[in-house]
């Protein structure tokens, strides 16, 4: 009743003195006085239950503006933008009816581990073939999988994949060979477009690369085979994180080569991204069918929608893995840190020993896997070594696409009961390190019998 009140008085004063735009987009009475023409200062993520139109009213009486729809179909999750502070804004919106709750809009950039070392891998430049693509064999029969059992639960239950897995982070190169036949357009977050793809640097920076050029550090976590020029300009800030979303593709379809990959780019190249475009990914992956949700990064504090969007995920029947973060420490960070809807992934060495950088500890860790000179895809016909927890999570990730191929519709709660069943390790790491055949036979003997 109060806001109907206030609508009226407003559509009484305000409507004839405003463009029908500037309605709409609710600028504020503030916004009106500046005429929209001062730098945003506050990005916040506001839950209002009555939908657009009332938060837009807020909008008109307190000077801010609604952006974008954050939470898909839902329509009650926004971003808002505005002149005032962050904490005065935050003030006046808990006062509102209907706001349930107001955060900050985090930006994150999240740098990964090094020193880097030199892989024999990489420097393996046979192919072969692999599910109809020519591959380097230095990635398709890299110790990593041997490590997770990967072989033997493919000798033994013939499974490649299934469903579709979303790859939330800086985009997948739709040139890469490998990844072609089962890349899905995605969405980019940063420009609202269609296809979630990683960008070019220059067509000459990240074309197809001349194979005799020894493997180069690119990054903090990557060393590729590129040229010298080709890594001279991706170890610039602003690329710093470009090709690290192919990266993360290329061990998903290592492990399930028949599931596809949805790509929702929600970061930059510089590794920055806002919570916001987080959230809109992970919608956006559960109202467009994914079976999972891959999130190799992490936030350093909780955000109150961050938990909320892994639910409604879980609840909808996507499982989410996410990585543990790059600290070294016994340390929280999410959406790995939300135990009951995401399993956080550790990172282990060739030994099964937890990496040196790999966050750990039982409060978040569900289980590990190999994070330590992983061979996968880069942007341009070449392959590049990661190091990280971000290389450790799509492992898993991977592994419940191959669970949907056995059991189409798998359920996360059933996903997580038979990734459990993994090889024991320090126990804090969770469950121990990932092993595929183990977790495939645990659901299987479910199915079949139950779990008796």
């Amino acid at each position: 009743m109060k806001r109907a009140t206030i609508l009226c008085v407003l559509l009484l004063c305000g409507v004839l003195a405003r463009p029908a735009q500037a309605q709409l987009l609710g600028g504020g009475l503030l916004g009106g006085l500046l005429g929209g023409t001062t730098q945003v200062q506050s990005r916040l993520i506001v839950r209002d239950s009555l939908g657009v139109s009332a938060l837009q009213l807020t909008c008109w009486l307190i000077g801010c503006q609604v952006q974008e729809k954050i939470d898909g179909n839902q329509g009650q999750v926004f971003l808002i933008t505005s002149y005032n502070s962050v904490s005065s804004l935050l003030s006046s919106l808990l006062t509102m009816p209907g706001i349930v709750d107001a955060e900050p809009d985090a930006l994150l950039h999240q740098p990964e581990p090094g020193p880097l070392t030199s892989v024999s891998g990489l420097w393996d430049r046979t192919t072969e073939n692999f599910y109809g693509a020519a591959v380097w064999t230095g990635y398709a029969n890299q110790p990593a999988l041997t490590q997770i059992a990967l072989p033997e639960a493919r000798w033994e239950w013939h499974a490649t994949g299934a469903g579709v897995v979303a790859d939330i982070g800086t985009g997948v190169d739709p040139t890469q060979p490998v990844l072609q036949k089962v890349l899905l357009p995605g969405y980019n977050f940063l420009t609202n477009q269609t296809g979630g793809y990683d960008s070019q640097v220059n067509q000459y920076a990240m074309a197809v690369v001349n194979s005799a050029y020894p493997p180069l550090q690119v990054n903090q976590y990557a060393m590729a085979v590129v040229n010298q020029q080709s890594a001279t300009t991706l170890s610039q800030s602003s690329y710093s994180d470009s090709g690290h979303g192919t990266m993360v593709a290329g061990i998903i379809h290592l492990v399930a080569p028949t599931a596809q990959i949805l790509p929702l780019r929600a970061f930059g190249d510089n590794g920055e991204g806002y919570l916001s475009d987080v959230l809109r990914a992970i919608y956006y992956a559960v109202d467009n069918h994914a079976t999972v949700i891959n999130m190799s990064f992490d936030f350093p504090a909780a955000a109150t929608e961050l938990q909320k969007a892994v639910a409604y995920a879980n609840a909808h029947g996507v499982a989410c893995v996410a990585s543990a973060g790059n600290n070294g420490e016994d340390v929280m960070v999410y959406p790995a840190g939300y135990q009951s809807d995401v399993m956080g992934i550790a990172s282990v060495d060739a030994a099964d020993q937890r990496s040196s950088f790999s966050n750990y500890g039982a409060d978040l860790v569900f289980a590990a896997a190999p994070g330590e000179a992983v061979i996968t895809t880069y942007p341009g016909d070449t392959y590049a070594a990661g190091w990280g927890t971000s290389f450790s999570a799509p492992f898993v990730s991977g592994t419940v696409a191959l669970m949907d191929a056995m059991q189409p519709g798998v359920t996360p709660t059933e996903a997580m009961d038979a990734l459990s069943h993994a090889t024991p390790a320090a126990p804090d790491l969770g469950h121990g390190v990932l092993n595929v055949a183990a977790a495939l036979t645990a659901l299987h003997q479910e199915i079949t019998y139950g779990g008796n």
